[in-house]
């Protein structure tokens, strides 16, 4: 049987047209506007996050290198350590702490100078936001023994360091003290600093000729607090019993 032309069901049904495209470049803008919103909230929390960490870094905690085996057994060479810079800000230098502390002038010898290119800049950019451990070359670290106004003399008839009157048997320390004697008082804003591996620490004892052997107080970084690498090591720093010793305190100089 014939079919009208006039029946619209038999006629096939052409898809509308859409004007000049503008539903497809509106679907194109939407989806480039919604990429870019994604990056600019990526880079806002990324540029964050690294602001964030340059200012832990700067006023709160920061990562160092043990640069040598003057601390041994108590740290070892290259273990990893993490100073507390805000406790040294708000109560100053403790006896008996751990102190990371910037070289007071011919305790290291001169550093040779930083290789340049591209991979340099890189690890100095992580170093500053506290990515990677500082490793500049001028940071030493050991323990204060002696603050402002403390008596420190080496040594008594058994070989122990002298604080205030007061013989401290230093359970933590390795080698001999008495490589060197002396009898100081620790000038004010200063600190007596001193390695617990006695026979191989170039420390205040080998400094007396320039205020006494006392590192300028201004010149600490921060207290190690933990050590956190190698993951074996893992460990608390935490201030040795015997400088709790009230004698201490009590014998020091007005």
């Amino acid at each position: 049987m014939a079919v009208s032309a006039r029946d619209d069901d038999s006629v096939p049904q052409l898809p509308e047209p859409v004007a000049g495209g503008r539903h497809r470049k509106g679907e194109r803008k939407e989806a480039k506007g919604g990429a870019l919103h994604f990056f600019r909230e990526t880079a806002i929390i990324v540029v964050s996050a690294l602001v964030l960490s340059a200012l832990v870094r700067a006023f709160l905690i920061q990562a160092f290198y043990v640069p040598s085996a003057s601390m041994e057994e108590t740290l070892l060479p290259n273990d990893r350590i993490i100073a507390a810079k805000i406790t040294t800000r708000i109560s100053g230098v403790q006896r008996g702490e751990i102190m990371v502390f910037r070289d007071p002038g011919g305790w290291l010898p001169t550093p040779e100078p930083a290789p340049s290119g591209a991979r340099s800049y890189l690890r100095t950019a992580l170093t500053f936001i506290g990515l990677i451990p500082s490793d500049s070359g001028q940071d030493l670290v050991k323990r204060a023994i002696g603050v402002a106004g403390d008596r420190v003399a080496c040594c008594d008839e058994q070989g122990r360091i002298v604080l205030n009157g007061v013989p401290l048997d230093e359970s933590y320390v390795t080698g001999p003290t008495d490589q060197v004697r002396f009898d100081i008082v620790v000038p004010a804003d200063s600190m007596f600093m001193m390695g617990d591996k006695r026979d191989n620490s170039r420390d205040s004892r080998y400094h007396l000729d320039v205020n006494n052997g006392g590192v300028p107080q201004d010149a600490a970084v921060g207290r190690t607090v933990l050590t956190i690498w190698p993951l074996d090591r893992f460990s608390v720093q935490p201030i040795p019993e015997i400088f709790g010793n009230p004698a201490i305190a009590r014998g020091a100089p007005d």
